[in-house]
Order: C-alpha cells, then structure tokens, then sequence
C-alpha cells in the first residue's frame, strides 16, 4: 500500500478553505495518513510554502508547522489540534513560534506542502527545533514519506 496523506477540507492541488489561513481563524487543516511501512516508529509532520515571497521570484521556503514524535499508532491529526498526541512535540514555524500558522502569502498563489514522514525512531526531545535541524536528526531514519501540495492566494 502507497503512504498517503489527505485532508478532508481540501483536495491536493485545490485551494486551501480560507479558515485555515491568516484571512481566517488560521486552524490546522484536518490531516489523515494511511499506508505507514512495517517497522514505522513514528512520524512527522512539515508544512511549508517554497514559494516565498513571491511564486515568480522564489527567495526561500517558508515553513508553516513543525510536528515530531507522532505515535506510530495515530493516523490523523483533527482540524485545530491543540491537544498533541502523547509523546508528540513541535517545533518551531518561521515566525519563531511552536505551532500552525496558515498560508498568508504577500503576492500571487502559493504551493502549500504538507509533508509526513515515516520514521524508523522515536527522536529525541530537540526542544522546539528549526525544521532544518528536525531534518537532520530525521537523516538516516525515513521509511517514507508523503507530500500533500495545495495553493492558497490572498482575496482581499
């Protein structure tokens, strides 16, 4: 079975419900995965948009949510998760915050990825990591991963 990753407020390469944005109540999307290779231990969560600042001259990917230590037994986060499953951390988005923060993109339609990753280990606590340094720990150690991709432009 192929490792998935869905959504059931949007399809992959639709727009992204507004509520889920900073012109919204900017709330995590419910995500739901199926398909976790045998010797998964846990998983983890990246959201981000390289396309920033501007989808016509990229600069840098902007990262959105950072989400570890997912319990290998839990495949779905529900929308607005502000109760982590046990043992689960996150890091830390490009506002310097723990935490989602929703699509909110200055100029043009931005690409949204909403990336999980199967892990073969628990990592330890980094205590709020950067996604660079959540990607590092995780080198060596991803069975699969999955890439949920969907745009969102402002409407104001």
């Amino acid at each position: 079975m192929q490792f998935t990753l869905e959504s059931s407020a949007f399809k992959p390469h639709e727009e992204i419900p507004k509520k889920y944005t900073c012109e919204g109540d900017d709330k995590s999307p419910p995500l739901r995965w199926k398909g976790s290779p045998a010797g998964t231990k846990s998983f983890v969560i990246i959201v981000d948009d390289p396309d920033a600042p501007d989808p016509e001259a990229p600069k840098q990917t902007w990262v959105h949510w950072v989400l570890y230590n997912i319990p290998h037994t839990v495949n779905s986060l529900p929308e607005n998760v502000d109760n982590l499953p046990k043992g689960a951390h996150e890091g830390l988005n490009d506002w310097s915050a723990e935490g989602y923060r929703g699509p909110c993109p200055p100029i043009g339609t931005h690409h949204y990825h909403h990336k999980i990753y199967a892990l073969d280990t628990v990592l330890p606590n980094m205590m709020k990591p950067s996604k660079a340094d959540l990607e590092k720990a995780m080198k060596g150690h991803v069975l699969a991963q999955a890439d949920l991709v969907a745009t969102y432009r402002k409407h104001h």
